[in-house]
C-alpha cells in the first residue's frame, strides 16, 4: 500500500509539472492583453494622419498610424505595451507632435487590425522592417526609437540593429526573463519562456544616447531594474527618474513632460556669416 507522504509527493510533482506545461503552452494569455478590431474599424485623433497596412512576407500584416508635422525634427518610432491596441495608444502620438516631431506606431501581430502568428522572432523582424521603411522616408539621424514597458526591449533590439539618433526607454526591463522570473522563480523558466528579450545584451551594441525614464514607484517593472541597466553602461545612458511615479501614471506627473522636452529638443543650426 502506497504510502501517505509518497501520495503527497506525487500529487506535488503532477501540481508542479501541470504549472510548468500550462504555462509553456498558455504563456501569451499571461502576456499579452490585446484589443482586437475588424479591418472596417476607423481610427480617430485631433491631429491629422495616415493608415498604412505592411503585407509580411510570411502572410502576416501590420496595421500601423503615421502622424506627420510641418517642417518636422524628425520621426519617433514608438514601440508600445503589451495591451490593448494602437486604438488608444494613438493618444501619445501628442506629446511628440507638439515637440515637432512625426510620430509612427504599429500593431504587433494579434492586437488591433494586425494580422498573423505571434512570436518574439516575428516581432523583432517585423519592428525591423518598418523600421527600414522609415530610412526610406528619414535619414537615420532623424529616426528616434521609443520604447514602452514591454516594447522598451524590442526597442532595443531594434537599435543595436542600426543607427538611429536615439533610443528612449519608458519604463524598460533589465530583460524579460529577470521580470518573469521574479514570480516563476520555482520553475526551469530558461526552458519554458518564449519571449527571452535581453534587454541588457541589446544595449551593448547599441551605438546611439540611450535615456530611460521610469518612475521610482514602479511594481510591475522595478525601477531598479533601469538602475542596473545604468550601472552596466553608465556611458551610454542617462537615468530620468520621476519621485513617486509608478507604471501606468508618468504622464500624470509635469517632470515627464519636462524629460521629453529636454530630450527631444533639438537645438537650431547657427548659421555662419561671411
Amino acid at each position: 500500500m502506497q504510502s501517505p507522504m509518497i501520495t503527497a509527493f506525487i500529487v506535488l510533482i503532477s501540481i508542479y509539472l501541470g504549472i510548468c506545461i500550462s504555462f509553456y503552452f498558455f504563456q501569451h494569455l499571461a502576456f499579452f492583453r490585446p484589443e482586437k478590431l475588424s479591418s472596417e474599424f476607423e481610427y480617430k485623433y485631433p491631429f491629422p494622419f495616415e493608415e498604412i497596412d505592411f503585407d509580411m512576407e510570411d502572410g502576416g500584416l501590420i496595421n500601423a498610424i503615421y502622424f506627420k508635422v510641418p517642417n518636422t525634427r524628425g520621426v519617433v518610432f514608438y514601440l508600445k505595451g503589451n495591451s490593448k491596441s494602437i486604438k488608444g495608444w494613438g493618444k501619445f502620438a501628442k506629446d511628440f507632435v507638439s515637440n515637432g516631431y512625426d510620430f509612427f506606431m504599429m500593431d504587433y501581430r494579434g492586437f488591433g487590425k494586425s494580422r498573423g502568428k505571434r512570436s518574439q522572432e516575428k516581432v523583432f523582424n517585423d519592428a525591423q522592417y518598418i523600421y527600414k521603411w522609415l530610412t526610406q522616408h528619414y535619414p537615420e539621424n532623424k529616426i528616434i526609437l521609443y520604447g514602452r514597458s514591454w516594447g522598451s526591449g524590442i526597442a532595443a533590439r531594434i537599435a543595436s540593429w542600426n543607427k538611429p539618433r536615439m533610443l528612449i526607454l519608458d519604463s524598460p526591463y533589465f530583460s524579460f526573463f529577470h521580470t518573469v522570473n521574479r514570480y516563476l522563480f520555482f520553475t526551469p523558466l530558461k526552458w519554458l519562456l518564449r519571449y527571452n528579450i535581453r534587454t541588457d545584451q541589446y544595449l551593448k551594441t547599441t551605438a546611439c544616447p540611450v535615456h530611460i525614464i521610469h518612475g521610482t514607484k514602479d511594481r510591475l517593472i522595478s525601477f531598479s531594474q533601469s538602475e542596473k541597466l545604468k550601472a552596466l553602461f553608465p556611458a551610454k545612458i542617462t537615468l530620468h527618474k520621476i519621485e513617486g511615479g509608478r507604471h501606468n501614471d508618468l504622464p500624470d506627473f509635469p517632470e515627464f513632460f519636462e524629460i521629453l522636452y529636454e530630450v527631444l529638443y533639438v537645438k537650431p543650426a547657427v548659421e555662419k556669416t561671411v
